[in-house]
């Protein structure tokens, strides 16, 4: 990048300096120079008239316009600006006092191209104390207003808040806003140049014009202000707040007529001072969802982009773009400093490279304004500057403060940062002054206040070398309070409150996530980390973190020793590790075997809840292998379990895991009894929206009961049903639960709702995606390739079968039947009717050795669909197997496939001239219907009955 020399930017160079009037900046050899506002303006009038000779008069009323001031005041500046200038020294001269005439700039003076005039000494310059305001303050307007009413009202206001927030800024905007009403009677006092407290009074006086006759000059400016109108604002107070503190309180009780606005990182605490705190500057939740044109919306990011692209940026802010700049803002806190700072950067580094610059904690030492004070110039600076204000007690307090990720709580932190050297009343103290300080923020969430330190405080404090004992044993408070956290909490997750009221929880979630990754660091100390992730495992599974769970709980079991294998943390363990590999990569044997020894964990330790849990897994397990008989097992021993205890919920779920059992084996009455005795339990039952099993089998159950009702002839009540599973999923908010509530598709696909079932698949789909659950992505695709099929893209058989060998790969046979016969069907239709028996045939043998009757009579009626169509029609065997289909759909109650395999075989015997003996087969198989006369298959069997007269 290239630099642009001060002189290049229209400066004024006299020896070593140059002056930018435009930036009112003095460099020498291009290092700003420190000089006083007072000083500077001094210089000003020299510069605008060299060589000749300015009157003592003349200048005081270009330096101080509308106030009337002592020489005394013009010699105390007129010294500071030698001494900044080293006039005199080594033979320089710059300024030459005159006896009884003025000052005269001697030095030569070079002017650049392009260099602005500098108004002529003889003239006034109105409010030159007063900064300028900025041509455009975001996202402030309101801050603006309503601290001027609070000014007006009550005399003395101080702004509060962290180092960098922008309360200068809005604190000058307050000034210009109220210009009118004090008569331009304003002052603007910057005591962040002054280090020695009892200056603060002499400061203020002499930028009065008030002649300093004594140590304390607060008597004497005190009766110079009692009469007047004026707005002092005392800007970056919190250095000397002991001395700024009374002298304020002085003014406001003998000056009724004088009001103070001050900025500082702590109040004043003084009688009528109102306190402001200045927040940061709203960022966009951390929501991918958030688009470009949102951004705007928000005040950090639109300050972001302003001062990117005022800084020479060129970028094209698209949805990658605006995702990069809210996830900028948010690490920034929106603290408007770190966000300038940060956008002077995207002209060289560009947008990506400047969020990785902001992981390493580069940003610290980022140049800003050569203008600003040198406490804002880096955020390093601005982070020592309030680091230096602090006691040792409240240094080491917010050291050990630092451990915690986001807001935590009192409680947490007493409990926590508390040791040996550190009571309780101290800590309790030091958090007290580091909020008044603006160093910690606090913020209530219902009753319970919150705190935490902005992202670049604790990364600037972690920053800081600290004893490693000292470390870990913080490290190790910081873990086990978070293992009595989530023991506290384990019943809350299933069911957590909505909007604000839900952050408590992540925030917590994310302090265990940073003490699990000390515990299994090197220097970690992973006995606590077992117990860690051991209670983290249930909360992992509630909210659907599946990758998150698979990872510590392997970790946690790789640790186990011997001595502690076989109780409680393993039985936890091998129960997340086994769901989340379920879920996110299938069956395997790996899966098994840590369902079935957490299992066998909870057996010998007599944990009801937990056996019927991982009964629930395992039948789940079968359920996807297509081992329906071992799923049945698994029901009633869970059913067996239930009858053994007076627990609601251990009877509800075992009538779900019955009824889904039942109805894969062909038991439609028991499985619509089971199904319907869950449902019905559900408001009494705990298990309602549990998640602690791994999903919520009323979803299962109900998708369940829906295909149920459509097999024994209820296609009205079947599709409400599956809707209202698929709702109730949707409105729980917990992945896994909804991708297995949303089986209840298939319902939707046999009554021919295709619009609705492709709606609902885009979703289940993009959900799969998202989470990573690797086997329902396939099923989500394979159900689009049979919707495709259904609509008549008979192409669409290769997508399909690419689905099912993936499925087998994973050991996921849950949809191997339906897949096959949908393949099958789409053979038929391309004249691979070959191809389709051998296939049929296949299916039907599969169903026999693992279950999975329902399908039976629709492999069969398919079969004799495919022999008809043969080049030399096999009509005796076509025939039979129609009967056979017929016998199973009667001999279970499978109205919906026995309606369909009698319109077929009505057809054909239609098409044979044997009239009587369809309308007599048919017939009686229509009238057993009672409702959904619209659905495709009752539509096709009415329109047959009318043809056969």
């Amino acid at each position: 990048m290239v630099m642009v020399s001060d002189q290049a930017r229209g400066g004024i160079s006299f020896g070593p300096f140059t002056f930018v009037p435009g930036e009112r900046l003095l460099t020498k050899e291009g290092v700003p120079v420190e000089l006083g506002a007072r000083a500077l303006d001094i210089l000003i009038a020299l510069l605008s008239r060299p060589n000749e000779v300015i009157s003592k008069k003349d200048l005081m009323a270009r330096v101080w316009p509308d106030v009337r001031v002592e020489e005394g005041s013009l010699r105390f500046h007129m010294a500071s600006l030698r001494k900044a200038l080293g006039d005199g020294r080594n033979g320089a001269r710059y300024i030459t006092t005159l006896a009884g005439q003025g000052y005269c700039f001697v030095a030569p003076v070079s002017r650049a191209p392009g260099a602005p005039d500098l108004p002529r000494a003889t003239e006034t310059i109105p409010y030159a104390n007063l900064p300028a305001r900025l041509n455009r303050m975001v996202g402030r307007d309101a801050d603006v207003v309503q601290l001027a009413k609070q000014l007006i009202a009550s005399r003395i206001v101080t702004i509060v808040g962290a180092g960098g927030v922008g309360k200068t800024t809005v604190a000058i905007a307050v000034a210009h806003h109220l210009k009118e009403v004090f008569a331009n009677s304003i002052l603007f006092v910057d005591l962040g140049m002054l280090n020695d407290p009892k200056l603060a009074p002499t400061a203020v006086a002499s930028m009065l014009g008030q002649s300093v006759q004594s140590d304390d000059a607060t008597p004497s400016l005190v009766a110079f202000l009692r009469s007047r109108r004026i707005l002092l604002i005392l800007d970056t107070c919190e250095h000397l707040v002991d001395a700024v503190a009374p002298l304020a309180a002085n003014i406001i009780e003998a000056a009724p007529q004088v009001h103070i606005l001050a900025t500082s990182r702590e109040a004043l605490r003084i009688e009528s001072e109102q306190i402001y705190r200045l927040d940061a500057l709203a960022c966009p939740p951390d929501n991918p969802a958030v688009s470009a044109a949102e951004l705007g919306k928000f005040p950090a990011t639109q300050l972001f982009v302003e001062r990117a692209l005022a800084s020479g940026a060129r970028f094209d802010l698209g949805e990658a773009e605006a995702a990069i700049v809210a996830d900028i803002c948010r690490k920034l806190d929106g603290v408007a400093l770190s966000i300038e700072l940060a956008a002077r950067r995207v002209e060289s580094h560009g947008l990506q490279q400047t969020a990785k610059l902001l992981d390493q904690h580069l940003a610290w030492l980022w140049q800003g304004s050569r203008s600003a004070p040198p406490r804002q110039r880096t955020l390093r600076a601005t982070l020592e500057w309030s680091h230096g204000l602090l006691s040792e007690l409240e240094r080491v307090v917010l050291r050990r403060l630092a451990v915690f990720v986001g807001p935590f709580t009192l409680d947490a932190a007493l409990d926590v940062v508390t040791c040996t050297k550190l009571d309780r009343s101290e800590v309790f103290d030091a958090i007290d002054n580091l909020v008044a300080k603006s160093m910690l923020v606090s913020r209530p969430i219902g009753a319970m206040m919150r705190y935490r330190l902005l992202d670049t405080t604790r990364a600037y404090v972690l920053g800081a070398s600290q004893d490693p004992a000292e470390e870990a044993d913080l490290a190790a408070r910081h873990a086990t309070y978070y293992r009595r956290w989530l023991e506290q909490t384990g019943n809350e997750w299933e069911n957590l409150p909505t909007g604000a009221q839900r952050a408590p929880y992540f925030a917590g979630l994310n302090n265990v996530r940073a003490a699990l990754e000390w515990c299994f660091r090197e220097n970690g100390n992973r006995s606590i980390g077992v117990d860690l992730a051991a209670a983290a495992t249930p909360v992992f599974l509630a909210m659907s973190l599946l990758v998150e769970c698979q990872r510590w709980s392997e970790l946690a079991l790789l640790t186990l020793v011997d001595q502690r294998r076989g109780g409680q943390e393993e039985m936890h363990l091998q129960a997340g590790l086994g769901i989340s590999l379920l879920f996110t990569q299938g069956n395997s044997d790996r899966v098994h075997a840590a369902l079935t020894r957490s299992l066998s964990i909870a057996e010998d330790g007599g944990d009801a809840f937990h056996i019927s849990a991982m009964l629930s897994m395992l039948h789940l397990y079968h359920l996807r292998n297509g081992d329906y008989r071992l799923a049945l097992e698994c029901a009633e021993r869970s059913s067996s379990l239930a009858s053994t205890h007076d627990d609601a919920m251990l009877r509800t779920l075992a009538n779900a895991l019955l009824g889904i059992s039942r109805h894969l084996v062909g038991d439609l009455p028991g499985a619509r009894g089971a199904l319907e005795a869950a449902l019905e339990n559900e408001a009494s039952s705990a298990l309602a929206g549990a998640v602690y099993f791994g999903f919520d089998h009323l979803s299962l159950a109900r998708a369940s009961l829906a295909t149920t009702l459509w097999l024994q002839g209820y296609p009205v009540q079947a599709c409400e049903l599956a809707l209202e599973a698929i709702h109730r999923a949707e409105g729980m908010k917990h992945p896994v639960s909804l991708v297995i509530a949303l089986t209840a598709l298939i319902t939707l696909l046999w009554l021919d709702e295709l619009d609705a079932a492709e709606h609902h698949l885009s979703w289940f789909v993009a959900r799969a995606e998202t989470q990573y659950f690797a086997p329902y992505v396939d099923v989500g695709h394979g159900l689009q390739a049979e919707l495709a099929i259904r609509r008549g893209d008979v192409e669409a058989v290769q997508q399909l079968i690419s689905c099912l060998d993936r499925l087998h790969t994973a050991h996921y046979e849950r949809f191997t039947v339906r897949f096959s016969l949908m393949i099958a069907r789409s053979f038929a239709a391309t004249g691979r009717l070959t191809e389709g028996i051998t296939l049929v045939d296949n299916t039907i043998r599969l169903v026999q050795s693992k279950g999975g009757i329902p399908y039976t009579p629709e492999l069969l009626r398919l079969k004799g669909s495919i022999l008809l169509k043969m080049p030399k029609p096999r009509i005796k065997e076509a025939e039979t197997c129609f009967m056979q289909s017929l016998e199973f759909s009667r001999a279970q109650g499978l109205r919906a496939w026995e309606l369909r395999t009698a319109t077929e075989f009505a057809a054909h015997w239609a098409n044979q001239g044997r009239v009587e003996d369809a309308r007599t087969l048919l017939r009686p198989v229509f009238e057993q219907f009672t409702e959904g006369f619209d659905a495709p298959d009752l539509q096709t069997a009415k329109s047959l009955l009318t043809a056969l007269g």
